[in-house]
């Protein structure tokens, strides 16, 4: 028996004016967590396609204990029980989740006898009880529409063991997740590993490969750099390997100046669909030259004080008022004009659009003023030179440069080209929500140094983030949110971790 249940011979990858992967190999032991670790479009996520069928290799071979393999779609790795959890889950929404894991491998039966059709209640029963043995516990009549992003990674996870995979690949599979989800599902992959399945994890999350793989083999601009022991590889030497230089792990932060304030929220109110409170009587202001962070777990009201002040959603009660100016009853772009920026949390549904091309999103800020319009006519030399100028600042990598299609791009990548388009409209008030989600050590590096850059220039600075240390790093002033209320603002340098997390929970003070 081969030493490897997965090989990866010199395997090369070329897209329209990009090499992906570039002479890659790699060995994958039966029944280890192996890491591939690596910037935004490193190539790791090309490199697993190709192992799951979605791609074929222009060069290399593939053997499965053992044995070459050709696979021309993902049916024929299924086959090989191979599994593969996509970073953007490949679920339909209006079906069910038994419907969703069966789907194409349906069990039948014959109503009367005679006709043909799928046996749902089998599904069912089959799904509830491999959800209970691995600690995926779902309920199988749930719509996928209606169910969180932890219960839909869930129900990709199951969709491999229902296919018996015994080669599981991951791939970014903790960008979309809580701190407490990230914890619950390392656990799942360590019990997975137990039992016997050999995964692989594609991540930029050093502290994640410390905790849950065996080995890591480090990839940057598509080549394979090396393979370490984890246990023997620091997080730094990590870092420094994939981006190819000495990584600064932690910021360097002024003193703040604080000018004028910027932005004040009064007894702001915002129900939802169902006219309950998502946000009850919050009150804070921002002044210039401050990074006010908002901390809590993810689903406490954060993002929907975020879209209020932008002007995606209406609010129930209270003002918004931008450098002496109300402006609760404004639309988005009057709210952009008078000066507002926005990350939003949903970088697909919200930042950007998928079809338009890199160039076009870059300039969905600007494009009816000048120099990119003029007299009713659209310049597109000026859409190309900012295109151009953002992509070398924010290290946007794109396989055709400006003429990508958004949806052709990593999710990390989309990610810097929406901070980029709105960090370069240098605007009074910068509303950042989870700014680094899905971004590697380097791109992070860099994102924090434009958001320091930008309170150093004066701009009020609104940070949400479910990232603790990210919060504890870049904050003058913190704001901890649970419930819909604002529990604890205080200066940044007054609370520790520890408080701000008592505080995550909803623990008040004495």
């Amino acid at each position: 028996m081969s030493e490897y249940i997965v090989e990866m011979r010199r395997i090369t990858k070329r897209f329209p004016g990009i090499v992906a992967n570039d002479d890659v190999s790699i060995g994958i032991r039966r029944g280890e967590v192996y890491a591939l670790l690596g910037e935004n479009g490193a190539g790791k996520s090309t490199l697993m396609s190709m192992l799951f069928g979605m791609y074929e290799p222009d060069a290399g071979e593939i053997l499965i204990d053992g044995e070459k393999v050709v696979f021309h779609s993902s049916n024929d790795a299924a086959a090989r029980n191979i599994g593969m959890v996509h970073q953007h889950f490949k679920l339909v929404d209006n079906y069910t989740i038994a419907e969703n894991i069966v789907l194409g491998i349906e069990p039948m039966t014959r109503k009367f006898g005679i006709f043909p059709c799928v046996d749902i209640k089998k599904a069912n029963e089959e799904i509830a009880e491999l959800s209970k043995r691995y600690g995926l516990e779902v309920n199988p009549l749930d719509r996928i529409e209606d169910v969180p992003v932890s219960v839909r990674q869930r129900v990709e996870i199951l969709k491999m063991l229902y296919r018996k995979a015994e080669i599981m690949i991951f791939d970014e599979p903790t960008a979309v997740l809580t701190p407490q989800e990230i914890d619950f599902l390392l656990g799942i992959i360590d019990g997975l590993r137990r039992d016997g399945k050999t995964i692989i994890l594609i991540t930029h999350k050093m502290e994640e490969i410390k905790r849950i793989a065996d080995r890591c083999a480090i990839l940057r601009h598509g080549r394979l750099i090396d393979v370490r022991n984890v246990a023997d590889t620091s997080i730094q030497e990590m870092a420094n390997m994939m981006v190819g230089r000495q990584v600064n792990m932690s910021q360097a932060k002024d003193e703040p100046v604080f000018r004028d304030e910027v932005l004040k929220v009064e007894h702001m109110t915002v129900k939802n669909e169902h006219h309950f409170d998502v946000v009850s009587d919050v009150s804070f202001s921002v002044r210039g030259g401050e990074i006010f962070a908002i901390a809590g777990v993810s689903g406490n009201g954060q993002t929907e004080i975020a879209d209020a002040i932008a002007g995606l959603i209406k609010i129930a009660e209270g003002r918004i008022v931008l450098s002496g100016r109300e402006i609760t009853a404004l639309p988005v772009r009057e709210r952009a004009e008078a000066g507002i920026s926005y990350i939003p949390e949903d970088r697909q549904g919200t930042g950007v659009v998928m079809d338009f091309t890199l160039r076009d999103n870059l300039a969905l800020r600007e494009y009816y003023k000048e120099p990119f319009s003029g007299k009713g006519i659209l310049h597109f030399e000026a859409f190309e030179k900012y295109a151009d100028e953002l992509i070398s600042k924010y290290d946007i990598r794109s396989a055709e440069e400006s003429k990508t299609i958004m949806r052709s791009m990593s999710g990390g990548n989309q990610q810097k080209a929406i901070v980029g388009r709105e960090i370069e409209e240098h605007a009074k008030l910068i509303i950042f929500v989870q700014p680094t989600r899905g971004l590697d050590i380097g791109a992070i590096e860099n994102i924090h140094r434009h958001i320091l850059a930008e309170r150093e220039r004066g701009a009020a600075i609104l940070l949400i983030s479910l990232e603790l240390d990210e919060i504890m790093a870049l904050a003058d002033t913190i704001g901890v949110i649970y419930s819909g209320q604002l529990l604890k603002i205080a200066p940044a340098s007054s609370l520790t971790s520890h408080d701000v997390g008592r505080y995550m929970m909803g623990v008040k003070e004495a």
